[in-house]
């Protein structure tokens, strides 16, 4: 088994739980700032449990730093996305103290992308 699997499972997961919230927002949520908020949290995570994608698709290809990406955007996913979908869903307004560090963990992994693009073999 592919040591790739469990990330590109866990961002399926995502990805259905990103689609799922994103409908909750548009449908099932009145308050125009947990709408806001929920909106938010679904396209960021959708955009980054797609990036787990193609992080394993650049290690399919041999690139061994590529490996690095996957956790810390599905970090970044629970952490951001996680901390907006608790705050609509009437968490405390403190949970929006989590918000910047998934940010700063889906700057890392797209970095690390960035970084893994230069590795030797990669043409």
């Amino acid at each position: 088994m592919s040591k790739l699997r469990p990330w590109m499972f866990a961002a399926a997961v995502g990805g259905f739980l990103a689609v799922g919230f994103g409908a909750f927002a548009a449908h099932g949520l009145g308050d125009p700032k947990a709408k806001e908020w929920m909106h938010t949290g679904a396209t960021y995570a959708f955009m980054h449990v797609m990036a787990v994608f193609a992080a394993a698709f650049l290690a399919s290809r041999g690139s061994r730093r590529a490996r690095i990406a996957p956790p810390l955007f599905l970090a970044g996913v629970v952490l951001f996305s996680g901390s907006l979908f608790a705050m609509a869903l009437g968490a405390p307004r403190w949970f929006g103290a989590i918000t910047p560090i998934g940010g700063l963990l889906f700057l890392v992994g797209w970095a690390v992308l960035a970084w893994a693009s230069l590795e030797p073999g990669q043409d």
